[in-house]
């Protein structure tokens, strides 16, 4: 089966898709050799991708919320790793 076309705009894409650009540019910028211009210019980009990225989690935590209750979306509870696998000594 052929892959959907990058231009794809479902929030798994767009996230990983922004994500990968965030981190291309934390990168780039942690090389410290950007002018002050091009410093801020990448600050300003990352900014809007780190946006991308949390929209993009939201609405996924949204899809799993309406999946898991859709009568009531909101009585779901935020997945807690510690104390899933803390064990109860």
């Amino acid at each position: 089966m052929a892959r959907k076309p990058a231009t794809d705009a479902s929030p798994v894409a767009d996230f990983e898709q922004s994500l990968d650009a965030l981190e291309q540019l934390v990168e780039k910028m942690e090389h410290g050799e950007m002018s002050l211009e091009d410093s801020l210019a990448a600050y300003e980009r990352g900014v809007g991708l780190y946006r991308r990225c949390q929209t993009a989690l939201e609405q996924a935590e949204l899809r799993v919320r309406l999946l898991s209750d859709p009568q009531d979306p909101a009585s779901g509870e935020p997945f807690l790793p510690h104390a899933a696998s803390t064990p109860d000594a």
